[in-house]
């Protein structure tokens, strides 16, 4: 009786509604806090899921570690988090939640940039190595797997010699910012068919696009 007292008046508490573990997802963004990382490269998992909250209406709230919006889809329900803890520490944040909301593994994507594809290049994938990716690192450290839904966004590597954490912490120059938009409702797309559609026929519609 206690403990059911305590959640009522647990404000700082965010939870999804939905009570079938089936039915919930969760979609990290990876990215870091703070205006001098608005619009840049390295951010791009945030800013995806801004467009998918946009969309939808949605508004992010300060949570635990993170920020964070439930998205409602045909029945489902999906959290997005944004982790306030660094990219470097992202794994910390993943794992919270998702033991909190009881999330499946494979109910999990990881949304990130990836310097190894060219810019706009949308890519799925279920398993892979970090690829030298210091958020992908700790979240591999945390989950003790390699094996785990990542969708990677393509930001180029338009960089010389030891240039490649001026140009991933750099902004979007103005043919990117110009292209964003298309490919930020892709992506939004690319997160819905996931979550309807599963992992297997999102790749098949989506990867190279």
């Amino acid at each position: 009786m206690l403990q059911f007292l305590k959640s009522l008046f647990s404000s700082n508490e965010y939870s999804l509604e939905e009570p079938d573990r089936m039915k919930k997802f969760l979609v990290v963004g990876l990215g870091n806090i703070g205006e001098d990382y608005d619009e840049t490269r390295h951010n791009i998992g945030f800013k995806i899921l801004d467009e998918v909250a946009r969309s939808a209406n949605l508004t992010f709230e300060t949570a635990k570690l993170g920020a964070v919006t439930t998205l409602k889809i045909k029945g489902r329900s999906v959290l997005l988090l944004k982790p306030s803890t660094y990219m470097n520490l992202s794994g910390k944040a993943l794992k919270y939640w998702m033991e909190k909301e009881k999330i499946p593994l494979e109910h999990l994507l990881v949304v990130t940039d990836d310097i190894n594809l060219a810019f706009g290049t949308l890519r799925l994938k279920t398993k892979g190595s970090d690829g030298g990716h210091n958020g992908l690192k700790d979240i591999q450290q945390v989950l003790q797997s390699t094996t785990y839904n990542r969708f990677r966004f393509g930001v180029g590597a338009n960089f010389g010699k030891g240039r490649q954490v001026d140009y991933v912490l750099g902004k979007w120059n103005e043919e990117e910012s110009a292209a964003l938009k298309e490919r930020l409702e892709k992506a939004t797309a690319l997160i819905h068919s996931f979550v309807l559609s599963g992992i297997k026929i999102t790749m098949n519609q989506f990867n190279g696009t």
